[in-house]
């Protein structure tokens, strides 16, 4: 086959290519790459400063930090403070969770912990503690989520409340 020959050969094919390129283009932007863990109100995906932490009894501790949500991990950090905000107790903790409709499952594969006695707390000797993503302890939580709140209902009974950060 001459070089011309096949010069005439690509030029009738190449409309077909190109649109085959396209289709495929097309098919591989369409495909999520990934998906942000979804509830019925919203996405958990992004950074929650925490405004309201009330404990089973139905006290309420004034509390500050930042809990972030990616796909699949977590990571919080908080502080209980007491009535002229001085921090008393402290969390930083971590690792990956599910979500199922309202059903956030926590694994807790990083924990760090302190601090004294406040309202209906007890005092929090220094736990750390690393753990393989296996062996990583479950924490099953209800939450309540719309595009801007979200509310975890603890098992403890314990409950905060959070305003969106940003996504």
């Amino acid at each position: 086959m001459t070089g011309e020959a096949l010069t005439q050969m690509a030029m009738k094919l190449w409309p077909r290519k190109q649109m085959a390129m396209k289709f495929w283009l097309a098919l591989l932007m369409a495909v999520p790459v990934g998906v942000a863990a979804q509830s019925s109100g919203g996405t958990l995906a992004g950074a929650w400063s925490p405004e309201t932490y009330v404990l089973e009894d139905g006290s309420e501790l004034p509390v500050s930090g930042l809990i972030f949500f990616t796909e699949s991990d977590w990571t919080v950090l908080f502080f209980v403070q007491d009535g002229d905000g001085a921090p008393q107790r402290g969390s930083a903790e971590g690792g990956s969770y599910t979500l199922d409709g309202d059903a956030l499952t926590f694994r807790h594969a990083f924990h760090l912990s302190a601090g004294s006695a406040i309202g209906g707390l007890s005092e929090a000797p220094l736990r750390m503690s690393v753990r393989d993503a296996a062996d990583a302890p479950s924490e099953p939580c209800r939450i309540e989520l719309d595009n801007e709140r979200l509310t975890i209902h603890f098992p403890s009974g314990n409950r905060m409340g959070f305003a969106r950060s940003s996504r």
